[in-house]
Formats: C-alpha cells, structure tokens, sequence
C-alpha cells in the first residue's frame, strides 16, 4: 500500500486548504494526522472504507471535512477557517490495526506541510 499526500502550503489564517491522498493497494478505512513543531503525532480525523463513518477531533469539528472517492482511490480533507494553531506536517494513514476506531494505522504517507501565517 502507498500512500501520497498533496496540497499542503502556506496560507493565511481564515483561509482554506483541501490536501489529497492517493492510494493504491486496497480500500481501506482512512485517516489524517499532523505533528505541530515540538508537539506529539495527533489524530484530526477519520473515515471507513466506505465513507458512511467520519469522525473528527474536537479543534477542527465544524471546520475540516473528511471525504473520500473510492473510484480515484483518494482521501480529502478540505480545511476551512485556518488557524495558526492548524500549523502542522499533515500525514494520511490507512488500515487501521484494530477497526475503525483505532489510532494505530498500519501505513503512512509521507506527510505535507501545512503553514497558516497570522
């Protein structure tokens, strides 16, 4: 399974930002991360292999959505409402180890860097 992440950049705070994430090998439940400078790894949000299932962390409820086209076998998160504290390299993940609702993926992309300037 590979997984490529796009459309991380600079943008101001207020804006928007969708990255993508291709993926071949299966289809699988997904998932976004980001690791903040000097901060842990966090979980952002999810979604099942078929797309009926999403969840999402409490910071970015309401302004970040999780989607998916099966067909293009791509992941989107479409960020809206940017703020500084969205600062973060964004990794897309698949195949969780123990269901839907676990943190622990089994593959990772490569990240892309999402900076919100003030």
């Amino acid at each position: 399974v590979q997984l490529v992440e796009s459309g991380g950049g600079l943008v101001q705070a207020g804006g928007s930002l969708r990255l993508s994430c291709a993926a071949s090998g299966g289809t699988f439940s997904m998932g976004w991360f980001r690791q903040a400078p000097g901060k842990e790894r966090e979980f952002v949000a999810a979604i099942s292999g078929c797309g009926n299932a999403i969840r999402y962390t409490d910071s970015v409820q309401g302004r970040f959505t999780i989607s998916r086209d099966n067909a293009k076998n791509t992941m989107y998160l479409q960020m809206n409402s940017l703020k500084r504290e969205d600062t973060a390299v964004y990794y897309c993940a698949a195949d969780p180890r123990n269901g839907y609702n676990s943190f622990d993926y089994n593959y990772w992309g490569q990240g892309t860097e999402v900076t919100v300037s003030s």
